[in-house]
C-alpha cells in the first residue's frame, strides 16, 4: 500500500493528476459528458505534443537543421531536397495554394504506401510462408518429439492458409441463364477457410479484451491503493 508519507511532491501530484483523469475517464459510463471530453483533449494535447517533440529533437534537429546550418556543402545540398517538400506541404494550410503541396504529399503517400507494402512482404507474407515450410522440417523437431503430432500442425496450418486464401478467391463462372456461383467444391474450402478466419478473430478479440481487462484491473488497484492512502493520511 502506498503511503503519501513516503512520496516526493512530484510523485503526489503525478498519483492527484492520475486519480482525477481516470475519474474523468470513467464517468463515461454514465453517458457522453464534459468531464470525458476534458480528458480525451488533454490526451490528445499531450500525446501530439510528445510526438512534436520527440520529432523536433529525433528529426527535425539532427537531420536538418544542425546539416543545413553547419553541415558542410555536399550536406546542405543533400537537405534542400526535404527542405523544398516541407515548404511545400506548409502551403495545404491557404485553400488557394493548397494545390502547391500536392507533390510533397503524393511523394510522402508514395514512399509509406511502398515502405507498407515492403514491410508486408518482407515482415509478415514470406516469414510466415517459411515458418509454415518448417512446421514439415523434421529436422527442426525436438529432441524426443512426435513426429506424427508435428505433421498434423503443419497439415492444419497448411489447411487454415489454403482455405483462407480459397475464401478470398471470388473468381466464378457464369453459365448461360444461371447466375455466378462457385463451383460446389471451392465453396466448401472458401466454408472451411471461413472458420480458420473467425478462429483466428476470435483469438485477437480475447487478447484485446485480455488486454483491456488488465488495464482496468490495474486502474481499479491505484484506485484502491490511493483511497486507502488518502483514508491514512
Amino acid at each position: 500500500m502506498t503511503s503519501f508519507a513516503n512520496l516526493s511532491l512530484a510523485d503526489l501530484t503525478g498519483m492527484i493528476v492520475g486519480f482525477t483523469l481516470s475519474l474523468m475517464v470513467f464517468s463515461y459510463v454514465f453517458g457522453d459528458n464534459a468531464l470525458f471530453r476534458i480528458a480525451i483533449s488533454i490526451f490528445i494535447g499531450v500525446a501530439s505534443g510528445y510526438a512534436a517533440v520527440v520529432a523536433w529533437y529525433n528529426v527535425i534537429w539532427p537531420q536538418l537543421v544542425i546539416p543545413a546550418a553547419f553541415g558542410s556543402q555536399s550536406e546542405r545540398l543533400y537537405v534542400i531536397f526535404p527542405l523544398v517538400l516541407s515548404a511545400l506541404i506548409l502551403f495545404k494550410i491557404s485553400p488557394r495554394l493548397s494545390p502547391l503541396g500536392n507533390p510533397a504529399i503524393a511523394y510522402l503517400l508514395g514512399v509509406g504506401m511502398a515502405a507498407a507494402i515492403a514491410g508486408a512482404i518482407f515482415g509478415t507474407v514470406l516469414p510466415q510462408s517459411l515458418a509454415t515450410m518448417n512446421t514439415f522440417d523434421m529436422g527442426l523437431l525436438p529432441p524426443g518429439g512426435d513426429m506424427l503430432l508435428q505433421l498434423a500442425k503443419g497439415s492444419t496450418i497448411l489447411l487454415g492458409v489454403f482455405t483462407t486464401l480459397t475464401y478470398f478467391h471470388f473468381g466464378v463462372r457464369q453459365k448461360a441463364n444461371q447466375p455466378a456461383s462457385r463451383p460446389k467444391w471451392l465453396a466448401a474450402l472458401a466454408w472451411l477457410g471461413q472458420i480458420f478466419i473467425a478462429i483466428t478473430l476470435g483469438a485477437l478479440f480475447a487478447g484485446v479484451y485480455s488486454a483491456a481487462l488488465t488495464a482496468l484491473i490495474e486502474r481499479v488497484n491505484f484506485f484502491k491503493d490511493f483511497i486507502y492512502a488518502l483514508i491514512a493520511a
